[in-house]
């Protein structure tokens, strides 16, 4: 599988500027709308109506233009199939609403206002109620978020979990720290924690302003370079939950998700004693040709793999990343395929990314992908 670099790299200048172009030209309409509302005086109403309609069609083709864009070149995903598919259909609904305005407005005969000056109770009704009932939802949703930040503030701390969470450009750092060094581990972009137990977050942030965010189990903490805030929160019923960084940390800030894995404390003593053991030695020909790849490559550079020479700390612990849902900070599912197309060319997946491509011959790049599928 050999991959070329430099064509991919055009290829994302090119969409670059396309962008680039998309938004200057958002900017020049806008400016161009503002003039032509004033010099129109006193007709400035009517052409301010069917300007906006026209802006709000380039505003949103500029936005689906460049999220297609952005997206897709990226392998087989459901994710990025739905981002498009979400793109093109705001874009067509909001440009036929668009038009639809603009050509009401253009054929509209004079308003009929005869009507204006009755006193019709009906409505005044319908809308006493509507802003009555959303007086009370607003007011629910404050006293519901006052009660459930106090039950976290007061929420009992004995023999809590801690777990040092350190955000990157665009990946998570877990560290589960223990009374015993021995017992100190560390993973990345996946979280699991025990059912039941209470789990203390230590936040930090490497390089940029970062933010924790996981709705199922707590609100939005940021993560601000050499400052250290702590959240605590428990988990009540096992599951997956996704999270998010929410704070713009950069170009792939969308890309940097973290998976939050509740589970039964019997299972999760079982994960945490697995992950605090080396990685297993390959037995198999091929993936012991791909440690030798990933040794002998930029690879051990940046990455870490307990029980071997490489020992990076720029980029994530892989010594057990074949046990993760996903690679890339949640950018893709974890499987071979996928695997192999991020070690190729990242650049093309996530673009941006703090990880080279790597053009290594074919055979070279089944070894590895099969060596980090031994890594559980």
């Amino acid at each position: 599988m050999q991959i070329d670099p430099v064509p991919a790299r055009l290829e994302r200048r090119r969409r670059q500027r396309v962008a680039l172009g998309l938004a200057w030209a958002t900017i020049a309409w806008n400016t161009v709308e503002a003039g032509v509302a004033i010099v129109a005086g006193a007709a400035a109403s009517s052409i301010a109506l069917v300007s906006f309609g026209l802006d709000s069609t380039v505003e949103v083709l500029s936005a689906s233009v460049i999220v297609w864009q952005m997206t897709r070149d990226v392998p087989e995903d459901r994710e990025a199939r739905a981002l498009r598919l979400i793109a093109v259909s705001f874009f067509a609904l909001a440009g036929y609403v668009n038009v639809q305005a603009v050509f009401d407005l253009l054929t509209a005969s004079e308003p009929d206002t005869s009507m204006l000056g009755n006193d019709e109770a009906a409505p005044r009704r319908a809308v006493t109620f509507g802003v009555a009932a959303s007086a009370a939802l607003l007011i629910t949703l404050v006293v519901t978020s006052i009660v459930i930040e106090r039950a976290l503030a007061q929420l009992p701390l004995r023999d809590a979990l801690h777990i040092r969470l350190t955000g990157h450009q665009w990946w998570w750092e877990a560290t589960y720290d223990d009374a015993k060094p021995a017992n100190v581990f560390t993973t990345a972009n996946e979280l699991h924690i025990p059912v039941g137990r209470p789990i203390v977050l230590t936040l930090e942030a490497e390089d940029v302003i970062h933010s924790f965010w996981v709705p199922n189990l707590h609100g939005k903490k940021d993560l601000i370079p050499g400052r250290t805030a702590t959240i605590a929160f428990r988990a009540d019923a096992a599951g997956t939950f996704r999270g998010q960084c929410a704070e713009f940390c950069g170009y792939q800030h969308a890309n940097m998700a973290l998976m939050v894995i509740a589970e039964p404390p019997e299972r999760y003593e079982s994960w945490a004693a697995a992950a605090r053991t080396s990685a297993p030695q390959p037995l198999e020909p091929l993936a012991q040709r791909g440690q030798q790849v990933f040794l002998q490559s930029t690879c051990a550079m940046c990455h870490t793999i307990v029980g071997t020479p490489a020992n990076g700390r720029r980029a994530p612990d892989l010594t057990h990343v074949a046990s993760r849902l996903r690679i890339g900070a949640g950018t893709l599912h974890n499987d071979p395929v996928t695997l192999a197309a991020w070690i190729a060319d990242p650049q093309r997946i996530k673009p941006g990314v703090h990880m080279p491509a790597h053009a290594l011959p074919s055979a070279d790049l089944q070894a590895l992908v099969a060596y980090l599928g031994t890594l559980k």
